[in-house]
């Protein structure tokens, strides 16, 4: 068997969709193949806000893990829902909840339900804070334009930390130099999930020549600047940042029709390696994808690796039945478990 060029400790996914229904299967082993532990959203429909809810998606999730042959665990989150109460936070946090998920209201999909202002669920976030549970949050403010979304709920964030000083924080998919500021200034209870797609990609790639939809993804892509403030955000080695693809799987009818999201997982480490060579940092790859994030979880590393292989190959037009990120575009790593 041919030796790769290096390898990681086997990493984490922790910001991945995996959908439901029989396409769950397909999505789950996938992941699996490249990941040692998912983070999987709550945003299904109805959504993942009770204790049963989350037992049962589990249970799906992991016969869909299972049916890929490779060991991977599922953590399970629940979604931050107006009046669900502090009762359902603490029957979540004793059902295993990793993290409760703060969607804005009509931030992204399936967020109709979600928090319009973070007083509508202040029952909950004290219940969270006490129970130790992570508070991830899509930072959007669906208000403002889009390209302005990010930057503009930066300040509720100062309110959360300010009102629940012992709250763990996570910003989900990082798109903007200034929330990489923001999280870099906040205190060690703030910490950012940043994707391969936000590393590797602008926005000249959804629009700089004919429209790309495999592209479109919330918060959208911005700029070069925004890209490199990631990237070197991503390589510093700061306890701060790790990785979580958001992975997000649409129908290509869904995709045309407008849908957000990304389907990441079949191309998110070898993209990641291809850009942390770009600017020297490959040693700060297994920090960003298979350490910090667990510690900032309180979980222990996985045991296994992933070896990288340096062998250029084109991404498929459809995998899983679905179009991946880098679509047609030629990569130069590839990346398999050792396991």
């Amino acid at each position: 068997m041919i030796e790769p060029a290096f390898s990681i400790a086997l990493p984490d996914d922790f910001h991945v969709h995996l959908r439901q229904g029989p396409v769950l299967a397909a999505y789950a082993a996938r992941s699996a193949s490249q990941f040692g532990r998912l983070l999987v959203m709550p945003n299904v429909v109805p959504p993942l806000s009770g204790e049963r809810a989350m037992h049962d998606y589990r249970r799906a999730v992991e016969a869909g893990l299972a049916s890929g042959g490779k060991a991977c665990t599922a953590l399970i989150s629940f979604k931050l829902l107006p009046g669900m109460g502090e009762r359902a936070v603490r029957a979540c946090a004793d059902a295993g909840a990793l993290i409760g998920k703060y969607y804005p209201a009509l931030a992204t999909t399936n967020a109709d339900d979600g928090v319009a202002r973070p007083e509508s669920v202040r029952e909950e976030l004290l219940a969270m804070e006490e129970c130790g549970i992570v508070l991830s949050i899509h930072a959007e403010d669906p208000s403002v334009p889009a390209l302005e979304r990010e930057e503009a709920f930066l300040p509720i964030v100062d309110r959360l930390l300010r009102d629940y000083p012992a709250l763990r924080i996570v910003l989900e998919h990082l798109s903007t130099k200034a929330a990489v500021n923001a999280v870099e200034a906040w205190p060690d209870t703030v910490a950012a999930t940043i994707s391969a797609h936000h590393l590797a990609y602008t926005l000249d790639d959804i629009v700089g020549g004919a429209l790309a939809p495999g592209y479109f993804c919330r918060p959208i892509l911005k700029s070069e600047a925004d890209r490199r403030a990631l990237l070197v955000a991503a390589c510093s080695g700061s306890a701060k940042f790790f990785f979580g693809s958001d992975s997000a799987p649409h129908s290509r009818q869904a995709k045309l029709a407008g849908a957000a999201g990304c389907y990441s997982a079949p191309v998110a480490l070898p993209l990641l390696a291809q850009e942390f060579e770009k600017i020297g940092a490959l040693n700060a790859l297994e920090g960003f994808c298979s350490r910090t994030g667990a510690a900032f979880y309180r979980l222990e590393e996985n045991a296994g690796r992933v070896g990288f292989y340096r062998e250029a190959w084109t991404v498929p037009d459809i995998i899983d039945g679905v179009e991946p990120l880098a679509a047609g575009r030629t990569l130069a790593w590839r990346a398999l478990r050792l396991d």
